[in-house]
């Protein structure tokens, strides 16, 4: 049997292709993405935009050719942040399963943050002191405090990059009094985060998804970090303020030109480093991971775990 699954980001939609081995185990054997900008213009006002809307029925359109192209028989599809939020997100999901028959679960933020976790742990042994899982998202942000046995809390805010985009509109570069008022606006709508890190305290930061990746990449290509194909990679602190410092002071021309930045992310990495620089030093994290899995990864483990 082999098992398709689509996460409908408010970027990008992912498609994971897994193949089961007939033991409760699968093999992935095809990930690819497609930018979509499924909240581009329509974040702030809860819709999803006509030409959004379009993209988005074509990278669905596309994801299935290829899923079907490694013989995908099963299909499961999930909806986030953009689509959850958006007043127009059911109609939009109605016509997906009109022309395409796939169903899509259009999920909450606890929900997407839980899958989040069980992705992560596949990738990463979390040990058993406290991580904070972080997963930077277009619309939303999920943060999770957990081990590899246990989720102590975890919540969704809806400070993702795309929609501090649209919220702040930064100048290009950034300025200093922009930095000053969106760390304001992220420090005050993080106050349960900070609550809850009183009692559970993490000591290490372990970030999935599209940043944390070009954070990987960006130092792969500096040779900053080796070149590996493993499923999570250490971030070295050092180095990711390096990184933090130079997307705060670039101007775009200057980031399109930084190899393993994915052209996609060009404005939306200097929000999202804005996010992570500032949960690094409140919190006085000492170590930072990559995780290759989330999401999709997250949800073939239940599968996995309801085979066996």
């Amino acid at each position: 049997m082999t098992t398709a699954i689509i996460d409908l980001g408010t970027n990008t939609f992912n498609l994971l292709v897994a193949q089961s081995n007939g033991d409760g185990k699968y093999s992935i054997i095809h990930e690819s993405k497609l930018p979509v900008k499924l909240g581009e213009g329509g974040l702030t006002q809860k819709i999803i935009t006509p030409a959004a809307w379009q993209r988005g029925v074509e990278a669905i359109d596309k994801h299935i050719q290829t899923a079907k192209g490694f013989a995908a028989e099963k299909f499961f599809a999930f909806a986030t942040s953009a689509t959850r939020d958006a007043s127009n997100g059911k109609a939009f999901v109605d016509e997906i399963f009109n022309r395409f028959g796939l169903k899509i679960e259009i999920i909450d933020g606890s929900r997407e943050a839980t899958l989040i976790y069980k992705g992560v742990r596949q990738a990463i042994e979390l040990g058993d002191e406290c991580n904070l899982i972080l997963d930077i998202g277009g619309g939303s942000n999920e943060i999770i405090l957990a081990n590899s046995k246990e989720v102590f809390w975890l919540h969704s805010f809806n400070l993702g990059v795309s929609r501090l985009m649209q919220l702040f509109n930064p100048s290009d570069p950034i300025s200093k009094e922009q930095i000053i008022a969106i760390e304001n606006h992220i420090n005050k709508e993080l106050a349960p985060l900070f609550e809850a890190v009183k009692q559970h305290k993490p000591t290490r930061m372990v970030g999935s998804s599209g940043s944390f990746d070009s954070f990987r990449n960006i130092l792969e290509f500096a040779d900053k970090i080796e070149l590996s194909d493993k499923t999570w990679a250490q971030i070295p602190m050092q180095e990711y303020q390096n990184m933090h410092n130079l997307f705060i002071t670039s101007v775009r021309e200057e980031r399109l030109a930084i190899k393993g930045l994915d052209p996609v992310r060009v404005d939306l990495i200097v929000l999202a480093s804005i996010f992570v620089n500032l949960l690094v030093n409140r919190l006085n994290i000492e170590l930072m991971y990559q995780s290759e899995y989330a999401l999709k990864e997250g949800f073939l483990s239940e599968l996995a775990a309801n085979v066996q």
